[in-house]
Order: structure tokens, then sequence, then C-alpha cells
């Protein structure tokens, strides 16, 4: 390994990959973290996504055939925004505790910092078990890339824990609510707008719906730790002029499903609820998980995580989902937390940034939990 690169010139470098998505162009970051990891005495492959985009899957094997601990992260990040940066968003600058950029956050720094950890770890004597690196594309647009891997044969394999390193600060999540938008389409009948009686208005279907739509019953018991199902009609969009009866009009509906609810029948549901006037079409659909939180692995990481924390972590969950909806059931359901050095409220910002002591103590901590399961 290279002794100049630390977490934070590798959380620099990994900024400086314009990977916003769209359009992705994540190979070239995927290729440098390749070399890297390959360098350190890894097996890596790049599988690709389209032209100029890769994941990248790469293993430590272990002396014993115990699956291995499986972490994971994405390297797109979403696009900067209408609104102007005071910082460059691809040079990682620094300003005290806080280092910025585009992904710094959500999730350059949670890569850097398991890339880093696989790293020191692979100097040391082999252990029980290996250690699997699934570095992925297309995360922010539905999981494109996790959905490639796992329909591609046996790229995955197996794994005996999972730990994603999406924006937690630094606290162990056990699971996370699952995500269907749906974009529903009203058909009407056009004509001029000064004769309305001679066509049928599609924008007044959808108000119809999104009124209807608010008084919503998911009809579910809510989950221990993230409650209950959600839905938010984010868009409403229609017509193409004042002076015309639409033809059209669409109403984009979030809904965030919780544990063991499925999302083919919440989708289902809804169909029959705004009835055979509407078209739906699904824009992203993963389901979401949960660990049982007084699982041995899952209370060895909390334990792990304490002195970082000041605390005993406590089983939580989050809203938003990972790729670890596709992952963890494809690498044969094992316990699966989200853990990394991000902070939520700043993932998508303007001027997004992260704590650089943050990265530094996460890298530091997943060295101690891939010891612990590898057996070194």
């Amino acid at each position: 390994m290279d002794p100049s690169i630390d977490v934070i010139s590798l959380t620099r470098k990994l900024l400086g990959f314009d990977t916003m998505n769209p359009p992705g162009q994540e190979r070239t970051c995927a290729a440098y973290l390749g070399r890297l990891l390959e360098h350190g005495g890894f097996d890596t492959r790049l599988y690709e996504l389209g032209e100029g985009r890769a994941n990248l899957m790469a293993r430590l094997p272990g002396l014993s055939d115990m699956e291995p601990i499986c972490f994971t992260g994405h390297i797109d990040t979403i696009p900067l925004g209408a609104t102007l940066w005071t910082r460059d968003p691809f040079k990682g600058e620094t300003d005290g505790d806080r280092i910025y950029g585009r992904g710094a956050s959500d999730m350059k720094g949670g890569v850097a910092a398991m890339v880093m950890a696989g790293l020191h770890v692979a100097r040391l004597p082999k252990g029980r078990a290996g250690i699997t690196l699934v570095i992925t594309a297309g995360e922010e647009t539905g999981c494109d890339g996790a959905y490639s891997l796992a329909s591609n044969g046996n790229a995955l394999g197996r794994a005996g824990a999972v730990v994603v390193g999406e924006p937690t600060s630094n606290f162990p999540m056990v699971g996370h609510k699952g995500a269907l938008w749906i974009e529903a389409k009203a058909v009407g009948v056009a004509a001029h707008g000064s004769m309305p009686d001679k066509g049928v208005n599609a924008i007044y279907k959808a108000a119809r719906a999104v009124k209807k739509l608010e008084a919503f019953d998911f009809g579910a018991v809510p989950h221990p730790l993230l409650g209950s199902p959600t839905l938010n009609v984010g868009t409403i969009r229609g017509g193409i002029n004042f002076n015309s009866v639409p033809d059209y009009a669409l109403i984009g509906i979030d809904i965030r499903t919780i544990p063991n609810q499925s999302n083919q029948a919440v989708f289902e549901k809804l169909s029959s609820y705004l009835g055979e006037e509407f078209e739906l079409n699904r824009i992203i659909d993963v389901e979401g998980i949960a660990t049982d939180p007084h699982h041995e692995w899952v209370q060895e990481v909390f334990s792990v995580m304490e002195p970082y924390l000041k605390e005993r972590p406590e089983a939580r969950g989050l809203t938003y989902f990972t790729d670890a909806s596709v992952l963890t059931p494809a690498l044969g359901n094992p316990p699966t937390l989200i853990l990394g050095p991000g902070e939520p409220e700043m993932a998508h910002k303007t001027d997004e940034s992260c704590s650089i002591s943050r990265i530094e103590a996460a890298s530091e901590a997943y060295q101690e939990i891939i010891r612990r399961w590898c057996g070194i």
C-alpha cells in the first residue's frame, strides 16, 4: 500500500472524480479503486454498466470456507443543483474538521473509509474469513448497479454479514424503509380552451386523485423501529398551454414502505384505489430491510462503536433506502447494518461536507469490525 495515501487523501482523490448521476461515468473512479485494492492484495473485477460506467468487486480470501464480511458503498453522486457552491465541489477542500465536495457525506468518505480499512487488514496475517468490497455505480437512480450485479450469475457470491457505508454519522442502523416511486397518468381529451365542454380535462382528474391520495390507508401494522409506511405526492404536471383542455396529467407519488411489507401488494392496492382512469408506472421499486437488533454480530458492532459514540448504541432505522435493498437478499440475507461517517443532513446539499474526524473514526472502526469477523 502506498504510504502516502491515508483515508482523507483518498477521500479527496475520490471527490476529484466527477461521478454525478446522470450520467454517472463511474468507471474511471471504480478502476482507480480497483488498481489500489489489487496492489494491496485483493482480487478485483470491474462489471460494466454501460458506457463509462462500472461496478467494482474486490475480494480478499480467508483461510476457511466461512462466509466473508461484505462492505458496500456507491461512488455515484447527485448533480450539483442550481445554487452556486462557495467551494469547489471536486477539490476536496478542507477547513478545520470539514472536507468539502459533492459526495463527501454521500458517500465517498464512507467508500474511502472501507477501502482503507480493507487495505490495512490485508497487511495482517490472513484470517479465517475473507473480505468482500462491493463498490457500486448508479445507486442514486434506484440501485441500478446493485441490480446489475445481483442479476449477473454468481458475481456477488454470499456474505456472512454486510456493512453499508451510507451516511449515519457513524451510528449503526439496523434497517431502513423501502421505496416505491410511482408515476400515475391521467388521460383526457384535448379541446380548445374556449370550449372545455368539448374535451375531458386530465388535470381535473389528477386533482381529484391527489386529494384522494391524501387519505390513502396502507392498512399496515407499524414496524417497531421504522414506524408506518408513508405516501407523498411530490410532483404534478400536465397540459401544453393555457388555452387547451389538457389530455394528460402526471402525478409523482413517493411511497416509503416498511420491512415485510410487499411493494407489489402496495402497488396493486394503490392501482385499485385510483381506479382504471389511471395508468401506473413504477419508477423505483426497492424493498425495506431490517436485522434483528439482538443478533450477536449486531451487538458486537454496537460494542465496537460504543467508544466512538460515547454511548451504547440503541437499535434505530432509516427512512431512506440503500443498495442493501438489493444486495442483502442477493447475498443470502445476512445480518446487515448501515454505518458510515457521512452526515444525513449534509447529503444532497449545496457545499456538501463531512467531518474529517468521523471519516478517520469510521476507517478505524471498520478495521476492528473486520478483524473480529475474520478472527485476526
